[in-house]
């Protein structure tokens, strides 16, 4: 598609469309994919999503508006479907890697213990619930009173915060990290490392290849975004 706008700006949104910002095209307010009317809580993430418009060439890359799309998608789904949302974020808490870990005599054990150990403990900390740790796959559940107070912690959550729990739990298969980048407790390169110590140390065994290298490339810049996106929501 050709660039079809001159100029690009932030105003305060219409009174009909809520408290927010929303991003104008030469003077004409953005919509969101679906046709719902775009207003975003935060200036600076309506900052940024402009920048997304100001930064296209002659020729609109469709690929290059990140803010753009998890906003959009806070809007049209998240805000449709909330309990689903609730409860597929956290699923990540009941099969969070940071809890499986290698066998005690294994040299990865000790590793993730390392790194691991200090995230799971401040989100207990945090939160005032127990995680299980579990040596090998086999799956443990949650305790009750761990779940409710998870589930009730992401339920209080706005569209728009869980939809960036959301990208940070798929993308780590952690729920822990998710919270800790989001509590800005940890950097999110640091947060991401975490996440991939375990394929890291495969990698480090057997090596890597091109493809895969290129997939954990496209992973990662989705973290980083996600973490972004929720740093804008709440500056």
């Amino acid at each position: 598609m050709k660039r079809f706008y001159r100029k690009v700006g932030v105003i305060p949104a219409a009174a009909d469309n809520g408290a927010g910002w929303q991003v104008v095209l030469d003077g004409r307010e953005v919509r969101t994919q679906a046709g719902n009317p775009q207003v975003i809580p935060a200036l600076p993430l309506a900052e940024a999503l402009a920048a997304e418009w100001w930064d296209q060439g002659e020729d609109i890359d469709p690929r290059a508006f990140p803010l753009r799309d998890m906003v959009d998608h806070a809007i049209d789904i998240v805000r449709a479907v909330s309990e689903q949302s609730v409860a597929t974020v956290l699923s990540f808490a009941e099969t969070d890697t940071l809890i499986y870990r290698a066998d005690p005599e294994d040299a990865l054990f000790a590793e993730q213990r390392r790194v691991w150990e200090p995230l799971v403990t401040a989100l207990e900390k945090r939160e005032g619930v127990a995680m299980p740790r579990v040596s090998g796959i086999v799956h443990r559940a949650l305790a009750p009173a761990t779940k409710a107070h998870l589930q009730k912690r992401l339920s209080e959550q706005d569209e728009f915060t869980l939809t960036g729990l959301h990208n940070l739990a798929s993308l780590a298969a952690s729920l822990t990290v998710a919270l800790a980048v989001a509590e800005g407790e940890v950097p999110a390169e640091a947060a991401w490392q975490a996440a991939e110590l375990e394929s890291d140390w495969q990698a480090g065994l057997w090596g890597r290849d091109p493809e895969a290298e290129a997939r954990d490339a496209s992973r990662r810049a989705g973290f980083l975004q996600a973490a972004r996106f929720l740093r804008l929501l709440r500056s």
